[in-house]
């Protein structure tokens, strides 16, 4: 792997591929908690049962790739979320959550010039489908809480393609949407800041770390390390 270097302060690339112009790409997936918003949603949901530092701790570590097992580290938080009230999952939606700086421009840019958008999510239905709607995204995959009498009961729903998005399904989802768009996952951009969303990464034809962890930022084609979601767009041509 080559050396990252600079395109402009705040902002590093390296073994760019060689098509960078709009008109090759058809698809940008985009990761949700800390990429498009500006929080992990978990651990603001956390706050409400007083326990945000466990599971905080257990999020850090897990989008560092100290924790290997991302379904094994969700379930783990899940469970010490038992009996939070869906109130708290709105008040977390309308008092905390905001978009990171440059989203709208960005999505608004993808949207002008073609490319269908993904959000890919091992966070919460609850926050993503708000999300799709208030952006105009075209497909969302994401966990679903489990929710008895106004509480959270720490499980999720089990869907169609299974109970955990992970960064295996990321990957997964990413590469069954190029193939029903009928184009190549070289035609895709993939955007992220944890550990697992290094496999969709991967398998796109570009790669996005936004204010990422270290793991990531070594491994992505494009790092935005200053500013907002649409520096891509000085990359992009």
């Amino acid at each position: 792997m080559t050396t990252a270097q600079e395109l402009a302060p705040g902002l590093t690339v390296q073994n760019l591929p060689s098509r960078l112009d709009w008109s090759h790409y058809k698809l940008i997936a985009f990761d949700m908690d800390s990429t498009l918003i500006n929080i992990e949603c978990i651990d603001e949901i956390a706050d409400a049962a007083g326990r945000k530092a466990d599971v905080a701790a257990i999020t850090e570590a897990a989008m560092r790739g100290e924790i290997t097992d991302f379904k094994d580290s969700l379930r783990r938080r899940l469970a010490l979320l038992k009996g939070v009230p869906v109130a708290h999952l709105e008040a977390v939606y309308e008092q905390r959550l905001r978009l990171n700086p440059g989203v709208e421009t960005l999505i608004t840019r993808c949207h002008a010039e073609g490319l269908k958008v993904l959000l890919v999510s091992g966070g919460f239905t609850f926050f993503a489908e708000r999300l799709r709607q208030r952006l105009q995204i075209d497909w969302v995959r994401s966990n679903a809480l489990e929710i008895q009498d106004g509480r959270l009961t720490g499980d999720l729903i089990q869907q169609s393609w299974g109970d955990i998005c992970d960064g295996a399904m990321k990957r997964q989802t990413l590469l069954d949407l190029c193939s029903l768009m009928g184009i190549s996952a070289d035609q895709s951009i993939a955007v992220g800041d944890g550990a697992n969303d290094l496999p969709m990464m991967g398998a796109a034809g570009l790669s996005v770390a936004y204010h990422a962890k270290p793991k990531v930022r070594e491994q992505a084609q494009v790092a935005i390390n200053q500013g907002g979601l649409d520096r891509l767009l000085e990359v992009l041509r």
